[in-house]
């Protein structure tokens, strides 16, 4: 991942909306990629700042959709599904058009999103379990008319479930952009799980299209994945 984001900032600064606790940001920096965060969370800058000070790695404290960070930048990057804690269309439009404020003219939106298995929900059926071991069973429940997946973990032995709902994802305007399966850069296709790649920022007509949920898998309360191929995460993870 890291290697990628540094290729599609260039010689340019990159900017990291939702930069938490700087597992990506901090190793971008150290590849000599000028990077400055949008953190919403004190805890999340405060863990940041065991690692990097404010000189190596400034952070600007704000909402993704809305907070403005100075300059502009080749690169900016939100990962790890972490748009999806954007509850409605409304707030992830804004969220691009942030991206687009920031950009310089060909800079590029990198997210890392999971793709809607809806290829694989049966028809009638409103459930589909993507991990199955002794112990534990994930599974997302779609509400298709609403564009909404509920990630459903159940742990046996532990007396508790956790779920987490996702919103669906719209783009403002028409996008020029390239899509990849993962971070290496191979290509996506339909119906495979994640999508990850870079955008032109939206043009301002508002011309909407959604998918029925943000795409890339979480981050499993299960076994660890690749960041890449992660599935959505419970709980920000930064």
């Amino acid at each position: 991942m890291v290697d990628r984001l540094a290729d599609v900032a260039g010689d340019g600064r990159a900017l990291e909306f939702a930069i938490g606790t700087g597992r990506v940001a901090v190793p971008l920096a150290e590849r000599g990629v000028p990077v400055i965060g949008i953190e919403l969370f004190a805890p999340m800058i405060d863990q940041l700042r065991t690692k990097v000070d404010e000189t190596t790695i400034p952070v600007v404290v704000g909402d993704m959709a809305s907070a403005e960070a100075p300059g502009e930048y080749t690169l900016v990057y939100l990962v790890f599904n972490t748009i999806s804690n954007l509850l409605t269309q409304a707030e992830q439009v804004a969220c691009f058009r942030n991206a687009a404020r920031h950009l310089t003219p060909g800079g590029r939106f990198v997210i890392a999103l999971w793709v809607p298995e809806l290829r694989q929900l049966p028809p009638g059926r409103q459930a589909t379990v993507w991990h199955s071991e002794p112990g534990y069973v994930g599974l997302d429940t779609y509400d298709v008319l609403q564009q909404r997946v509920v990630s459903h973990h159940f742990h046996f032995g532990e007396a508790s479930r956790h779920s987490c709902s996702v919103a669906p994802t719209a783009m403002s305007g028409p996008l020029s952009s390239t899509s990849w399966r993962s971070w290496p850069g191979s290509s996506w296709r339909p119906g495979t799980r994640t999508g990850t790649g870079p955008s032109s920022p939206p043009s301002p007509g508002p011309t909407y299209r959604s998918t029925a949920s943000p795409p890339t898998r979480r981050s499993r309360l299960g076994p660890a994945a690749h960041p890449a191929l992660a599935r959505r995460q419970v709980a920000p993870a930064r």
